[in-house]
């Protein structure tokens, strides 16, 4: 049984990306921010073309198209992948793999705005929200989109707890960043790329307990080269 609403994706680089879908709340907050933008856009170009006769009402048809149909396309293809409304509310919309939108997918998701409005007030979309932990509308579902929360990642956490133990051979500067950069990852990379990346390092790694494999290793090695090591020194003062 699943106790948050939080939507792992995979990278193709193997990276595990903890992504957090916003809900009902959120997302209508933004929307109605988006709504008084547009509707203050519309009339400011109402007092200025008004007084045109039928030229100033085409001016007006085509911008009503615009606000109605581009304008969040247009902003979730930006860098911020968000309108205004989602900005303020701290959400943007990614792929369901957590990267950038294409725009494909953000016409896609837009167009079917029609769908969920359906049949009055944005019904169908309403329920399909509620019903799904990831709260997606029926243009998300449509366009394998998604709309989280959009604060920063920080990808690296705590090392994983293991005997410390000493490489093979002494290590540089840069290969002891490198090995307490990837054992702080140990909870972002999905254990396959995890494991993959430690057998790179097999030439340094001491030949430890039988059945410990490559990452299991180089998470002791981290261990050592971030200076935890009293265990094992004492450990080999026993031994000798």
């Amino acid at each position: 049984m699943r106790l948050d609403t939080l939507h792992t994706a995979e990278t193709p680089e193997g990276i595990a990306l903890s992504l957090r879908p916003a809900g009902i709340v959120a997302r209508g907050l933004a929307y109605l921010i988006d709504f008084a933008i547009r509707l203050c856009i519309f009339f400011g170009l109402a007092m200025l073309f008004g007084a045109l006769g039928k030229l100033g009402g085409a001016v007006l048809l085509i911008s009503y198209f615009c606000l109605e149909w581009l304008y969040p396309v247009v902003f979730e293809l930006t860098r911020a992948a968000a309108t205004p409304g989602k900005r303020a509310m701290g959400l943007r919309v990614v792929m369901d793999s957590g990267l950038p939108v294409t725009p494909a997918a953000a016409f896609t998701r837009n167009l079917l705005r029609a769908a969920d409005f359906m049949p009055s007030f944005y019904f169908a979309g309403l329920v399909s929200m509620l019903w799904r932990c990831d709260s997606k509308r029926l243009g998300d579902l449509a366009a394998g989109t998604l709309v989280v929360f959009s604060d920063q990642v920080n990808l690296h956490g705590d090392v994983p707890a293991a005997e410390p133990q000493a490489p093979a051979r002494p290590l540089s500067a840069q290969e002891q960043l490198a090995v307490v950069s990837w054992a702080g990852r140990a909870t972002r990379l999905t254990p396959e790329r995890f494991d993959e990346l430690a057998r790179i390092a097999e030439p340094v790694l001491a030949p430890g307990a039988i059945g410990a494999g490559a990452s299991q290793r180089l998470l002791e090695v981290a261990q050592w080269v971030l200076g935890r090591r009293a265990v094992a020194e004492a450990r080999e003062g026993r031994k000798q």
